[in-house]
């Protein structure tokens, strides 16, 4: 007789919801996590679920449907991840976010906003981001029939003769399972696999930081790859652009900053979504563009009033602002000049090229419109007072990666010749080919974690022969 019905390895969002789901089919489950406490990265989030035809939609008189969800997730794929999965996902996340309610976590309908590139909003923010949901889910946790274990982690899976997975080794100890699910998250924190799995991200060198838990170091790769499993997704994540002014994060990227690349053209609207702006910024010369405004901007840089509580929580950090800009500038990582010309000289932008961007953007300013990306009129400001300042901007900061163990739509975890390993399940970010190579709106990893944590659970269960 098996010790437990169900192992979950890792107790981030996915592995927290699979314990619960697990539990709730009245199955025995044990939950291992390598951290001294649950969360995981999810902990450490925004906070954003993204979801089509939810009760916070409907509150706020927006009607959104899973066929407009899908037709977008694959549009904006290139239809190059797996569709089962992907159907299955936003077949599911509107039902499971109504579940996260249920657990009682908060979101506010006011603050339903277009996460991603698409005009129906979406993205779904927590009222106390990521730590409020991992909060929902540890204390759901707490009131099920299941065995925390933190500060340990795995070295082996448990495979039978037939290739069947039945439990895990952790140190000397073995503790047999008839299920185990692994979602260990993803592997942010190990510069060998981001080297192996997603060198987009590695070719940035030193300037590449993650900003997830730093215990996720591809375990799940590691222990599925031990049973046979198959590897999908490579060189597939979320970068965030970032100045490189330190290894802290701000979402706020204020919109007076104009985007140069080096053939002295403005290639984005500068207040496009995270989701697609790092592919952007990559795709220009020399992978990385330059941020470029004046004197006027400069000494007028405040923060954003709607991050003034994440900024004074010390959660978030303050780039463009006047303190941290001129304190940059004695680093070398503000470039200063008198003139376009100059400043050209010093970014290694196509000379003669900068003068004509910024007069036509500055008459732009005039006429009360950006003229060839749409930018908010109200975010501009004109580049036209000396001295001029550059910031050479990277898609550095790794978000999530997207290399992970091949499942179908019931989160069984498949092998090389796409057949199911018995026994072993999957989900959240230790999983492949469900995120694509491009990012489809902020709270697509945790609707992933929660959608797929809970099948995973549920699945897991019947795998022992529990049913509700």
């Amino acid at each position: 007789m098996a010790d437990y019905d169900v192992i979950v390895v890792g107790g981030g969002g996915a592995g927290m919801a699979a314990a619960i789901e697990a539990a709730d089919a009245h199955a025995t489950v044990a939950l291992i996590e390598a951290d001294e406490k649950l969360g995981g990265s999810t902990a450490l989030s925004g906070g954003v679920y993204y979801a089509a035809g939810t009760s916070v939609q409907e509150a706020r008189g927006i009607t959104d449907s899973v066929d407009a969800m899908f037709e977008y997730y694959m549009t904006l794929n290139q239809y190059r991840v797996d569709a089962s999965l992907a159907r299955t996902l936003c077949e599911n996340a509107a039902k499971d976010l109504e579940w996260l309610i249920e657990l009682g976590a908060n979101f506010p309908p006011s603050e339903l906003y277009s996460s991603g590139v698409e005009s129906v909003p979406r993205g779904h923010p927590a009222a106390g981001r990521g730590a409020e949901i991992a909060e929902v889910l540890d204390r759901t946790v707490s009131k099920r029939n299941v065995d925390v274990v933190l500060n340990s982690r795995l070295t082996d899976l448990v495979v039978d003769t037939a290739g069947a997975v039945r439990g895990i080794k952790t140190g000397d100890a073995v503790i047999t399972a008839n299920a185990v699910v692994l979602a260990t998250g993803g592997f942010g924190a190990n510069p060998y696999f981001l080297n192996k799995y997603y060198p987009d991200a590695a070719s940035q060198a030193e300037k590449v930081w993650y900003i997830g838990n730093e215990h996720c170091l591809g375990d799940g790769l590691v222990l599925g790859e031990q049973a046979g499993a198959d590897i999908v997704g490579f060189n597939r994540g979320l970068l965030l652009t970032t100045p490189n002014f330190k290894k802290e994060l701000e979402v706020f990227v204020p919109g007076w900053l104009v985007y140069i690349n080096r053939e002295g053209r403005r290639f984005v609207n500068e207040m496009a979504e995270y989701a697609v702006m790092s592919g952007v910024i990559a795709a220009q010369t020399g992978g990385s563009c330059f941020a470029v405004f004046d004197d006027e901007a400069r000494k007028t840089a405040k923060p954003n009033k709607q991050y003034e509580d994440a900024f004074a929580a010390g959660i978030i950090s303050l780039n463009w602002v006047t303190d941290e800009i001129d304190s940059q500038l004695k680093t070398g990582k503000v470039l200063q000049a008198d003139s376009f010309a100059e400043l050209e000289e010093k970014c290694g932008i196509r000379p003669g090229s900068l003068n004509a961007t910024l007069t036509r953007y500055n008459a732009d300013i005039e006429e009360g419109g950006d003229s060839m990306f749409f930018k908010s009129h109200e975010e501009m400001k004109p580049v036209s007072t000396p001295p001029y300042y550059a910031v050479e901007i990277f898609p550095a900061i790794v978000c999530l990666t997207s290399t992970g163990l091949r499942i179908n739509k019931r989160t069984q975890v498949l092998d090389t010749r796409g057949q199911v390993i018995e026994g072993l399940y999957a989900a959240g970010e230790t999983t492949g080919d469900v995120l694509g190579e491009r990012y489809i709106g902020g709270g697509n990893s945790i609707a992933n974690a929660i959608v797929f944590g809970r099948i995973a659970g549920q699945q897991a269960a019947l795998q022992a022969g529990r049913n509700e």
